[in-house]
């Protein structure tokens, strides 16, 4: 079995050279780190995967960053699948990293997964800003891909859907069908795409003379069924007239669903309901819930496929990296 000692003599330096290259020591001179590489090679010497990475400069590992509040909830459960399978067919390993509470934890992640030498890195950003985002890929090598969030000056460096338009087009239905009473359930506050499907729905509403009725809108405080259960009492609450409830994601929407259900109420008969990302939960909820469909394995496969360009040496596509939804029309709505 090759050891240290063989690398050593074969680069002809200590072993102790040897291990300082290894650990990523900077205090080796670059002409002894790059014989130490060659030997490495040479010999066949791979104590561990961090040997082989050094070696080869290659780690053939692509690096994910999410918060861990946004880990629950079939939306990112689909996408972290999406992206270990998009890999895996890259012949990639996915490593996932916690990108915690603050900014600053989501550097941190970045920072790690950088030290565990990633060829590349994709975020999923909840609290770094556009701004921050970009300088961190001015700062890097490692090409860096950011989901779900537009980047004014590397715009091939985001992957993203275009949430507004999608609402425009959900809203527009509604519309159609004869419901200007509609409530609008929110997305967690602060996040960029429940902004926009926010703003799209009330741009439609504008667009068509409809003043929307701050009665009729509701904050949710977070993605899950509880908040859009939460929200839904808080309407029944107000008493007001609606025929229609949009909420900002699909689980929200069922959440809603129980309370309506609960009250004596009848979906679609006495109320629509709709919602945004088509899960698959939403496919088997009876009545099955019309919603926007959210291409999350096209956006990842756009998102990896760029990042293997990138670490193979090419240049990163250049845009459009943009992706719509579409309508998936179902049993939920009614026609008023």
């Amino acid at each position: 079995m090759v050891t240290i000692l063989d690398v050593a003599k074969k680069a002809g330096v200590s072993k102790a050279t040897v291990s300082r290259v290894l650990n990523g020591k900077n205090v080796v001179r670059e002409d002894m780190r790059q014989r130490v590489f060659r030997a490495i090679e040479e010999t066949g010497f791979s104590p561990n995967l961090l040997a082989r990475q050094l070696a080869t400069r290659k780690t053939n590992s692509i690096g994910l960053v999410i918060t861990n509040s946004l880990y629950q909830g079939p939306f990112f459960s689909e996408m972290t699948y999406q992206a270990a399978s998009c890999s895996e067919k890259h012949q990639r390993q996915l490593i996932l990293a916690d990108g915690k509470n603050s900014a600053q934890d989501e550097r941190n992640a970045i920072g790690m997964l950088l030290a565990l030498r990633c060829e590349a890195i994709i975020v999923y950003p909840k609290f770094l800003s556009a701004e921050a985002l970009e300088t961190l890929i001015e700062q890097y090598e490692t090409p860096i891909i950011v989901i779900n969030r537009k980047l004014p000056h590397h715009q091939n460096h985001a992957v993203y859907i275009e949430h507004y338009h999608s609402s425009q087009l959900m809203t527009q239905y509604l519309l159609d069908q004869g419901h200007t009473r509609i409530a609008f359930i929110a997305g967690l506050p602060g996040s960029p795409s429940g902004e926009q499907r926010l703003a799209g729905f009330l741009d439609t509403l504008k667009a068509a003379g409809i003043e929307h009725d701050e009665a009729l809108r509701l904050e949710g405080d977070w993605w899950t069924p509880e908040s859009g259960y939460r929200a839904a009492k808080t309407l029944l609450a107000r008493n007001v007239d609606v025929t229609c409830v949009l909420a900002a994601n699909d689980d929200m929407a069922i959440g809603a669903a129980k309370v309506f259900l609960d009250a004596g109420k009848r979906v679609p008969q006495d109320i629509s309901l709709a919602g945004f990302d088509d899960m698959l939960i939403g496919r088997y909820f009876s009545p099955a819930l019309t919603t926007v469909h959210v291409p999350i394995a096209a956006i990842i496969q756009d998102a990896i496929g760029r990042l293997v360009a990138a670490s193979e040496g090419d240049a990163m596509p250049t845009p459009p990296c943009q992706h719509q939804g579409h309508l998936v029309i179902r049993d939920s709505v009614a026609r008023r």
